[in-house]
């Protein structure tokens, strides 16, 4: 089994105690996908992608409700960690392990709405049911990826406007080599001009608040499946 070296230069097995919770949703894994999940690569190495730019920021912005809620009820994942790497150091192991981590997520958790699962417009939470919109399954596939070792600062949850012109979440994992985006609608990992979303706003990576990355006016939720 493959390792990764963590921020604190100690090494950990390449899926670690995330190899656990795979095993956990694997259950489901039979019953659940998204859209454009399919199957995953069965032990195909996945190559490097081609350099992509890293996305402007514009100035500090205003989390949603529901992300407020979340950090009340979790504030270890909304903490900032200056010591940690602001970009991932992109190499063919970890680029395979985000690409299967993205892969098998999706294809293991079943989207439904906030207001189907909970009976609210907009809960950020993880779906330990098997069951969660976008950004539940985004928060899973970043706690998958920081349990294997990857720096919890580079990989930062993004609001966008998806193709419907409705509210979106996303994860962008920041790199050396630009910017790349896990989303629950498509398999592959692309960089975030080639997603054809319009991009609002993420958390940012030199403190807690989040940032503006456009000047278009931001989703009151992300409550699309």
């Amino acid at each position: 089994m493959g390792k990764i070296v963590s921020e604190d230069g100690s090494k950990r097995h390449r899926f670690g105690g995330a190899r656990l919770m795979v095993s956990a949703i694997a259950l489901v894994a039979g019953l659940c996908g998204s859209a454009g999940a399919g199957p995953a690569t069965a032990g195909a190495p996945s190559l490097l992608p081609a350099r992509a730019d890293a996305i402007d920021t514009a100035g500090q912005a205003g989390p949603t409700p529901a992300w407020i809620q979340f950090c009340q009820q979790m504030p270890a994942e909304c903490a900032h960690n200056p010591s940690e790497r602001a970009v991932i150091a992109l190499n063919q192991e970890i680029w395979s392990l985000i690409v299967e981590v993205n892969e098998r997520v999706n294809k293991a958790i079943l989207p439904v709405t906030d207001q189907d699962h909970w009976g609210v417009a907009d809960r950020w939470d993880y779906p330990d049911d098997g069951l969660g919109d976008c950004e539940d399954i985004q928060l899973l596939k970043r706690r998958m990826l920081t349990d294997a070792g990857l720096p919890h600062r580079a990989l930062r949850m993004t609001v966008v406007i998806d193709e419907l012109g409705a509210g979106h979440a996303v994860l962008m994992a920041r790199t050396d080599r630009g910017d790349f985006i896990l989303d629950n609608k498509r398999k592959a990992v692309l960089p975030w001009q080639e997603t054809g979303y319009r991009y609002v706003k993420r958390e940012g990576s030199d403190s807690a608040a989040w940032v503006w990355l456009g000047n278009q006016a931001a989703p009151i939720v992300t409550a699309t499946r």
